[in-house]
């Protein structure tokens, strides 16, 4: 008897349609992030993130601009420049604001300062290497710092985990008064950070792409350490660490590298998102047990105190 195999494009679609199957059935949370799972997140963040920097022609700058702004509520009075002299949309995101908006409060005995605009989404103490991501949902800090070693000396700290929505001001800031040890990057998944996707996807932080910033705490802040972890997301692809922290090399995309204790202040630049996302502050060393949170939830901006020592 002779067997015909069906034709390669036959073949394809039966495999395509089994893998929808599979998504749809396997992907956990509501229908959309079901869907979401059939949609080629990394490749779209690329070309979401290409065509944001291209160059507006000035004439078009102020009515897409502000459409965009006015849609997602973001305050153009803070804004550095007029809308005229952002040339991109990324431009825009990633915007400075006017001197003087942002002041840190002052110095404190552990006091430690917020690094973004945001909202406290998840607070509390890490035990057994784990922190709580959403509605129970857990995830591991020696994944979510993959490629940094020690992640025992957080024990038994605190975590804070801050949104970004797309109306915040998206540039990352020092928290406190320090030396940088080290900087990261993990090439990961691309799935949303939202209230819908962190009470749904297990392991959310250790699954996508993030860049990890650590530095020992000195003078007032002497006795922590700190991580800021940034998390990316579909769309925000650019999870960036300042360049001042690289000591002119560049991060790998799947890697990390020690830094030679460089002194940071609180309102340093840190990094920056290309579009928004979310930051998980890591607050460990040998007086993180004597550290309290002050703010566990709820809006925040840059530079109003976190938290200090009881």
């Amino acid at each position: 008897m002779h067997l015909s195999w069906p034709p390669p494009a036959r073949v394809a679609l039966v495999f395509a349609l089994l893998w929808v199957a599979y998504v749809l059935l396997w992907t956990p949370g509501p229908l959309s992030l079901r869907l979401l799972g059939l949609y080629p997140k990394k490749l779209g963040s690329r070309v979401v993130g290409w065509a944001a920097a291209r160059s507006l022609p000035r004439a078009w700058r102020e009515p897409l601009l502000g459409r965009f702004a006015g849609h997602y509520g973001i305050d153009l009075a803070e804004a550095e420049f007029p809308l005229k002299d952002y040339p991109s949309l990324q431009a825009l995101f990633t915007r400075r604001l006017k001197p003087g908006l942002r002041p840190q409060d002052a110095p404190l005995p552990g006091g430690l300062n917020s690094p973004v605009d945001a909202r406290i989404i998840a607070s509390g103490r890490i035990q057994a290497d784990t922190a709580i991501q959403a509605k129970g949902l857990t995830y591991h800090v020696s994944e979510l710092l993959k490629h940094e070693r020690g992640a025992e000396r957080f024990e038994g700290g605190q975590y804070l985990t801050l949104y970004l929505s797309p109306k915040d001001y998206h540039r990352i800031h020092v928290p406190l008064e320090g030396s940088v040890t080290a900087v990261s990057r993990v090439e990961g998944e691309l799935w949303p950070v939202n209230d819908a996707s962190t009470g749904a996807i297990p392991r959310l932080y250790e699954r996508n792409r993030r860049a990890a910033w650590t530095a020992l705490g000195t003078g007032s802040c002497e006795g922590l350490e700190v991580a800021a972890v940034l998390v990316g997301a579909t769309h925000v692809g650019g999870v960036v660490i300042d360049g001042r922290w690289l000591g002119g090399r560049d991060l790998p995309r799947d890697g990390g590298f020690t830094v030679d204790r460089l002194p940071c202040g609180p309102g340093d630049d840190l990094g920056t998102f290309e579009f928004g996302s979310t930051v998980v502050l890591l607050i460990g060393g040998p007086r993180a047990k004597d550290w309290l949170p002050l703010r566990t939830e709820g809006g925040v901006k840059v530079g109003q105190r976190l938290g200090a020592y009881r």
